[in-house]
């Protein structure tokens, strides 16, 4: 048997509308009634019709994530942290992976977009902003996590990753590194942006990089980073000018970069310090720990999932927010040289 909102009111001897200000978490209700409600709900295991409700309000209460890949952890520790968020507001949310495909990820975009998803999160691996400009066609809400595009004008949330750029190659410089290689990802904008602060940094302590010092992990740098960085490290420690510490796009890269160096009869980080990006949970469990840039994951999640529930509510188009979330230098000991 259906309960209907209905049955519960006249069970209690109140109005429809009261006990749907109830689920609304309306603050015009008394704290008895709302208990005596939500008690009568439970005992008739009560379900709301979703469905029936979006028709009234023009929400569904479903936000849609749509990241590169979920087998790097930073994206699945990003989702996380937005389903955490959100959950106690009453939203839920849709995952899917585009495996840094932009016609896949384009593919489910729209199919978030026929859901009726009230909020679109996407980390991009596409080149072009159609998909962007659709959204916006259809007045559609939308969020960019972690990579964003250049004159694009939309609401961002992920770490400063110039910044990340400039801590992990000031700290190899503190550490003495002189000839410092980059490790670079795709050419989307946190790769970008971190060669861009790699560069900073090293012009600000009169350095200069080699040419064959900055090399590519090629079209992924998430889920194949590891046996990418293990080959374009080979590659690095044949060149004319080995370098004595390496700056690696994500921790994934410097896991492969590590291998190869040992691999190599090397001394870590005696011969060659290393640092990574992400602070993968088991960085710290290597054969030589990693150093690593923290991007703050669990952060840019929950900024991401509030501002989401912000823009659900909104009936108008508001300016664009940006939230830069501030990356920190975790020190393990792969790049150790001068413990203090």
């Amino acid at each position: 048997m259906v309960i209907r909102l209905k049955d519960i009111a006249n069970e209690l001897g109140i109005s429809v509308v009261t006990v749907s200000k109830v689920l609304r978490g309306h603050p015009d209700i008394g704290a008895e009634t709302r208990q005596r409600v939500l008690q009568r709900m439970r005992e008739l295991n009560y379900q709301p019709n979703l469905a029936a409700r979006s028709l009234v309000t023009g929400r569904t209460s479903t936000l849609g994530l749509v990241v590169p890949t979920l087998l790097f952890p930073f994206f699945a520790y990003v989702a996380n942290a937005i389903s955490t968020e959100i959950r106690g507001h009453g939203y839920n949310l849709f995952i899917s992976s585009s495996n840094e495909d932009p016609d896949l990820e384009a593919q489910e975009i729209r199919q978030l977009l026929a859901r009726q998803v009230d909020v679109i999160l996407v980390a991009s691996s596409q080149k072009k902003t159609d998909s962007f400009l659709l959204m916006e066609e259809q007045h559609r809400p939308y969020i960019l996590i972690d990579r964003s595009f250049h004159g694009l004008d939309a609401n961002f949330v992920g770490v400063d990753d110039e910044m990340v750029g400039w801590l992990a190659t000031s700290h190899l410089i503190e550490q003495g590194c002189r000839r410092i290689a980059h490790i670079r990802g795709p050419e989307v904008s946190t790769a970008t942006g971190r060669l861009k602060g790699y560069e900073k940094a090293l012009d600000a302590h009169g350095l200069k990089s080699q040419p064959e010092h900055i090399i590519s992990l090629g079209t992924s740098g998430d889920h194949t980073g590891e046996r990418s960085g293990y080959d374009v490290t080979k590659k690095l420690l044949a060149s004319r000018h080995r370098p004595d510490g390496i700056f690696c796009f994500n921790d994934p890269a410097a896991f492969g970069a590590i291998r190869a160096i040992l691999d190599s009869g090397l001394r870590i980080p005696k011969d060659i310090a290393v640092i990574g990006c992400g602070n993968i949970a088991h960085s710290d469990f290597l054969r030589v720990p990693l150093s690593t840039v923290d991007q703050e994951s669990e952060s840019i999640g929950k900024a991401a999932g509030s501002l989401a529930i912000a823009l659900a509510g909104k009936k108008t188009k508001i300016k664009p927010t940006k939230k830069l979330v501030t990356p920190r230098v975790v020190v393990r000991a792969s790049s150790l040289r001068n413990p203090k």
